[in-house]
Protein backbone atom coordinates (compact mmCIF):
# COMPACT_ATOMS: atom_id res chain seq x y z
CA UNK A 1 0.00 0.00 0.00
CA UNK A 2 1.07 3.59 -0.59
CA UNK A 3 2.02 5.63 2.47
CA UNK A 4 -0.79 6.91 4.68
CA UNK A 5 -1.84 10.55 4.40
CA UNK A 6 -3.15 11.97 7.66
CA UNK A 7 -5.35 15.07 7.51
CA UNK A 8 -5.94 17.07 10.67
CA UNK A 9 -9.18 19.04 11.01
CA UNK A 10 -8.50 21.11 14.14
CA UNK A 11 -11.59 23.30 14.45
CA UNK A 12 -14.53 22.67 12.11
CA UNK A 13 -17.82 24.54 12.01
CA UNK A 14 -19.75 22.81 14.78
CA UNK A 15 -17.35 22.32 17.69
CA UNK A 16 -17.57 24.96 20.42
CA UNK A 17 -15.96 25.63 23.78
CA UNK A 18 -19.10 24.12 25.32
CA UNK A 19 -18.14 20.82 23.69
CA UNK A 20 -14.50 21.10 24.74
CA UNK A 21 -12.36 23.88 26.21
CA UNK A 22 -9.45 22.66 24.05
CA UNK A 23 -10.77 23.42 20.55
CA UNK A 24 -8.58 26.04 18.82
CA UNK A 25 -10.55 29.08 17.63
CA UNK A 26 -8.25 32.09 17.16
CA UNK A 27 -5.81 32.27 14.21
CA UNK A 28 -2.86 31.72 16.55
CA UNK A 29 -4.53 28.77 18.29
CA UNK A 30 -5.43 27.15 14.98
CA UNK A 31 -1.96 27.65 13.52
CA UNK A 32 -0.25 26.35 16.66
CA UNK A 33 -2.53 23.30 16.71
CA UNK A 34 -1.81 22.56 13.05
CA UNK A 35 1.94 22.88 13.69
CA UNK A 36 1.75 20.40 16.57
CA UNK A 37 -0.23 18.01 14.37
CA UNK A 38 2.36 18.37 11.59
CA UNK A 39 5.11 17.55 14.07
CA UNK A 40 3.12 14.43 15.03
CA UNK A 41 2.76 13.27 11.41
CA UNK A 42 -0.10 15.11 9.68
CA UNK A 43 0.40 16.02 6.01
CA UNK A 44 -2.77 18.05 5.35
CA UNK A 45 -4.55 20.69 7.42
CA UNK A 46 -8.29 21.09 6.76
CA UNK A 47 -9.00 24.63 7.89
CA UNK A 48 -12.15 26.35 9.14
CA UNK A 49 -11.84 29.79 10.75
CA UNK A 50 -13.87 31.70 13.33
CA UNK A 51 -14.48 35.37 14.03
CA UNK A 52 -13.64 37.17 17.27
CA UNK A 53 -16.83 35.79 18.84
CA UNK A 54 -16.02 32.21 17.90
CA UNK A 55 -18.60 32.09 15.10
CA UNK A 56 -17.99 30.57 11.67
CA UNK A 57 -16.63 32.95 9.05
CA UNK A 58 -15.24 32.85 5.52
CA UNK A 59 -13.45 36.18 5.96
CA UNK A 60 -10.42 36.19 3.66
CA UNK A 61 -8.25 38.23 6.03
CA UNK A 62 -8.84 35.69 8.78
CA UNK A 63 -8.03 32.82 6.43
CA UNK A 64 -4.92 34.65 5.24
CA UNK A 65 -3.78 35.21 8.81
CA UNK A 66 -4.13 31.51 9.66
CA UNK A 67 -2.47 30.37 6.43
CA UNK A 68 0.48 32.74 6.85
CA UNK A 69 1.01 31.63 10.45
CA UNK A 70 0.98 27.96 9.41
CA UNK A 71 3.29 28.46 6.45
CA UNK A 72 5.76 30.34 8.65
CA UNK A 73 6.04 27.19 10.76
CA UNK A 74 5.83 24.17 8.42
CA UNK A 75 5.21 22.74 4.94
CA UNK A 76 1.86 21.06 5.64
CA UNK A 77 -0.64 21.07 2.74
CA UNK A 78 -3.34 23.69 3.27
CA UNK A 79 -6.91 22.59 2.52
CA UNK A 80 -9.41 25.43 3.04
CA UNK A 81 -13.10 24.76 3.50
CA UNK A 82 -15.45 26.42 1.03
CA UNK A 83 -18.37 25.50 3.27
CA UNK A 84 -17.68 27.34 6.51
CA UNK A 85 -21.02 26.34 7.99
CA UNK A 86 -24.51 25.26 7.00
CA UNK A 87 -25.86 28.73 6.09
CA UNK A 88 -22.94 30.48 4.38
CA UNK A 89 -23.33 32.82 1.38
CA UNK A 90 -22.43 31.28 -2.00
CA UNK A 91 -20.36 34.26 -3.09
CA UNK A 92 -18.26 34.16 0.08
CA UNK A 93 -17.77 30.43 -0.41
CA UNK A 94 -16.45 30.98 -3.94
CA UNK A 95 -14.23 33.84 -2.82
CA UNK A 96 -12.11 31.47 -0.72
CA UNK A 97 -10.54 30.27 -3.97
CA UNK A 98 -8.87 33.67 -4.41
CA UNK A 99 -6.33 32.64 -1.76
CA UNK A 100 -5.16 29.80 -4.06
CA UNK A 101 -4.56 27.10 -1.45
CA UNK A 102 -3.24 23.77 -2.71
CA UNK A 103 -6.59 22.15 -1.87
CA UNK A 104 -10.14 23.23 -1.04
CA UNK A 105 -13.32 21.37 -0.26
CA UNK A 106 -15.96 20.47 -2.83
CA UNK A 107 -19.06 19.36 -0.91
CA UNK A 108 -20.78 17.30 -3.56
CA UNK A 109 -24.48 17.71 -2.79
CA UNK A 110 -27.22 18.98 -0.52
CA UNK A 111 -28.35 17.20 2.62
CA UNK A 112 -30.02 17.52 5.98
CA UNK A 113 -27.20 18.28 8.42
CA UNK A 114 -28.24 17.90 12.03
CA UNK A 115 -31.10 20.37 12.48
CA UNK A 116 -30.17 22.39 9.39
CA UNK A 117 -29.89 21.98 5.63
CA UNK A 118 -26.49 22.02 3.91
CA UNK A 119 -27.30 23.41 0.47
CA UNK A 120 -25.03 22.75 -2.51
CA UNK A 121 -27.13 23.27 -5.65
CA UNK A 122 -26.05 21.87 -9.05
CA UNK A 123 -25.45 25.44 -10.24
CA UNK A 124 -23.26 26.24 -7.24
CA UNK A 125 -21.24 23.04 -7.65
CA UNK A 126 -20.50 23.88 -11.28
CA UNK A 127 -19.49 27.41 -10.34
CA UNK A 128 -17.25 26.09 -7.56
CA UNK A 129 -15.62 23.51 -9.83
CA UNK A 130 -14.90 26.20 -12.42
CA UNK A 131 -13.45 28.51 -9.76
CA UNK A 132 -11.22 25.77 -8.31
CA UNK A 133 -9.96 24.90 -11.78
CA UNK A 134 -9.33 28.55 -12.62
CA UNK A 135 -7.09 28.90 -9.54
CA UNK A 136 -5.52 25.45 -10.02
CA UNK A 137 -6.75 24.20 -6.66
CA UNK A 138 -7.26 20.48 -6.17
CA UNK A 139 -10.80 19.71 -4.99
CA UNK A 140 -11.19 17.54 -1.94
CA UNK A 141 -14.49 15.94 -2.96
CA UNK A 142 -16.45 15.58 0.26
CA UNK A 143 -19.08 12.85 0.06
CA UNK A 144 -21.63 12.41 2.84
CA UNK A 145 -23.87 9.96 0.96
CA UNK A 146 -23.77 7.79 -2.16
CA UNK A 147 -25.76 10.20 -4.34
CA UNK A 148 -22.94 12.72 -3.99
CA UNK A 149 -20.65 10.38 -5.94
CA UNK A 150 -23.14 10.56 -8.82
CA UNK A 151 -23.27 14.37 -8.51
CA UNK A 152 -19.50 14.44 -8.78
CA UNK A 153 -19.46 12.19 -11.83
CA UNK A 154 -21.78 14.61 -13.62
CA UNK A 155 -19.32 17.44 -12.95
CA UNK A 156 -16.38 15.28 -14.04
CA UNK A 157 -18.12 14.36 -17.31
CA UNK A 158 -18.41 18.08 -18.08
CA UNK A 159 -14.62 18.37 -17.74
CA UNK A 160 -14.80 20.64 -14.68
CA UNK A 161 -12.74 18.42 -12.35
CA UNK A 162 -9.53 16.85 -13.59
CA UNK A 163 -8.01 13.53 -12.49
CA UNK A 164 -6.54 12.22 -10.32
CA UNK A 165 -9.61 12.64 -8.10
CA UNK A 166 -9.46 12.73 -4.32
CA UNK A 167 -12.56 11.86 -2.28
CA UNK A 168 -13.19 12.47 1.41
CA UNK A 169 -15.93 10.19 2.76
CA UNK A 170 -17.72 11.78 5.70
CA UNK A 171 -19.66 9.08 7.54
CA UNK A 172 -21.78 9.27 10.65
CA UNK A 173 -23.13 12.82 10.30
CA UNK A 174 -26.80 13.09 11.27
CA UNK A 175 -28.55 13.24 7.88
CA UNK A 176 -25.78 11.43 6.01
CA UNK A 177 -24.60 7.86 5.57
CA UNK A 178 -24.03 5.87 8.80
CA UNK A 179 -20.44 5.10 9.73
CA UNK A 180 -20.28 1.34 9.18
CA UNK A 181 -17.54 -0.80 7.60
CA UNK A 182 -19.99 -2.01 4.95
CA UNK A 183 -20.89 1.56 3.95
CA UNK A 184 -17.24 2.61 3.79
CA UNK A 185 -16.38 -0.35 1.57
CA UNK A 186 -19.34 0.41 -0.70
CA UNK A 187 -18.24 4.03 -1.10
CA UNK A 188 -14.64 3.08 -1.81
CA UNK A 189 -15.74 0.62 -4.50
CA UNK A 190 -17.92 3.17 -6.30
CA UNK A 191 -15.47 5.93 -7.17
CA UNK A 192 -13.43 6.10 -10.40
CA UNK A 193 -10.45 3.76 -10.68
CA UNK A 194 -7.21 5.49 -9.82
CA UNK A 195 -8.83 7.87 -7.33
CA UNK A 196 -7.46 8.38 -3.85
CA UNK A 197 -9.77 8.56 -0.87
CA UNK A 198 -9.84 9.35 2.81
CA UNK A 199 -12.53 8.78 5.42
CA UNK A 200 -14.01 10.29 8.54
CA UNK A 201 -16.13 8.62 11.19
CA UNK A 202 -17.96 11.33 13.10
CA UNK A 203 -17.78 11.37 16.88
CA UNK A 204 -17.65 7.87 18.44
CA UNK A 205 -17.01 6.24 15.05
CA UNK A 206 -13.78 8.10 14.33
CA UNK A 207 -11.27 5.44 15.33
CA UNK A 208 -13.19 2.52 13.80
CA UNK A 209 -13.48 4.22 10.40
CA UNK A 210 -9.86 5.38 10.59
CA UNK A 211 -8.75 1.79 11.18
CA UNK A 212 -10.83 0.47 8.29
CA UNK A 213 -9.40 3.15 6.02
CA UNK A 214 -5.85 2.16 6.87
CA UNK A 215 -6.59 -1.51 6.16
CA UNK A 216 -8.41 -0.81 2.89
CA UNK A 217 -5.66 1.40 1.46
CA UNK A 218 -7.40 4.71 2.02
CA UNK A 219 -6.25 7.69 4.03
CA UNK A 220 -7.59 9.27 7.22
CA UNK A 221 -8.78 12.52 8.76
CA UNK A 222 -8.79 13.18 12.48
CA UNK A 223 -9.30 16.17 14.72
CA UNK A 224 -11.68 18.11 16.91
CA UNK A 225 -13.89 18.95 13.95
CA UNK A 226 -14.93 15.29 13.92
CA UNK A 227 -14.56 14.16 17.54
CA UNK A 228 -13.57 15.80 20.79
CA UNK A 229 -13.09 12.58 22.77
CA UNK A 230 -9.82 10.67 22.71
CA UNK A 231 -11.62 7.76 24.33
CA UNK A 232 -14.98 7.38 26.06
CA UNK A 233 -15.27 10.00 28.77
CA UNK A 234 -11.84 11.53 28.08
CA UNK A 235 -11.53 14.75 26.08
CA UNK A 236 -8.52 15.09 23.80
CA UNK A 237 -6.39 18.03 24.92
CA UNK A 238 -4.73 18.55 21.53
CA UNK A 239 -5.36 17.62 17.91
CA UNK A 240 -1.86 16.14 17.84
CA UNK A 241 -3.08 13.39 20.20
CA UNK A 242 -5.36 12.06 17.46
CA UNK A 243 -2.55 12.18 14.90
CA UNK A 244 -0.12 10.40 17.20
CA UNK A 245 -2.60 7.57 17.74
CA UNK A 246 -3.05 7.08 13.99
CA UNK A 247 0.72 7.11 13.42
CA UNK A 248 1.17 4.36 16.02
CA UNK A 249 -1.79 2.36 14.69
CA UNK A 250 -0.70 2.63 11.07
CA UNK A 251 2.83 1.50 11.86
CA UNK A 252 1.43 -1.46 13.80
CA UNK A 253 -0.69 -2.36 10.76
CA UNK A 254 2.29 -2.08 8.43
CA UNK A 255 1.75 1.27 6.68
CA UNK A 256 4.29 4.06 6.72
CA UNK A 257 3.22 7.68 7.13
CA UNK A 258 3.47 10.12 4.22
CA UNK A 259 5.31 13.40 4.65
CA UNK A 260 3.67 16.49 3.13
CA UNK A 261 5.85 16.25 0.02
CA UNK A 262 5.11 12.53 -0.34
CA UNK A 263 1.42 13.34 0.03
CA UNK A 264 1.76 15.94 -2.73
CA UNK A 265 3.08 13.25 -5.07
CA UNK A 266 0.34 10.78 -4.13
CA UNK A 267 -2.39 13.38 -4.71
CA UNK A 268 -0.93 14.88 -7.89
CA UNK A 269 -0.30 18.25 -6.25
CA UNK A 270 3.26 18.42 -7.56
CA UNK A 271 1.98 18.91 -11.11
CA UNK A 272 -0.39 21.66 -9.97
CA UNK A 273 2.38 23.45 -8.10
CA UNK A 274 4.67 23.29 -11.12
CA UNK A 275 1.87 24.57 -13.34
CA UNK A 276 1.21 27.46 -10.97
CA UNK A 277 4.91 28.32 -10.98
CA UNK A 278 4.95 28.47 -14.79
CA UNK A 279 1.84 30.65 -14.80
CA UNK A 280 3.27 33.06 -12.26
CA UNK A 281 6.43 33.61 -14.30
CA UNK A 282 4.98 33.61 -17.82
CA UNK A 283 1.41 34.78 -17.30
CA UNK A 284 0.07 31.66 -18.97
CA UNK A 285 0.20 27.95 -18.35
CA UNK A 286 2.35 26.19 -20.94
Amino acid sequence: MEKLIITVAPTGAQTTREHTPYVPLTPKEIADSVYEAWQAGASIAHIHVRDENGNNTLNLDTYRDVVNRIQDKCDIIINLTTAGGVAMNDEDRLRVCELSPEMATFDAGSMNFGSGVFLNSPNFLERLAIKLKEHQIKPEIEVFDVGMIENTMRIIKKGLIDPPFHFQFVLGVQGGMPATPKNLLFMAENIPAGSTWSAIGASKDQLAINTMSILLGGHVRVGMEDSVYYRKGELAKTNAQFVERIVDLSKTLGREIATPNEARKILGLVQLRNSKAVKSTSGAVK
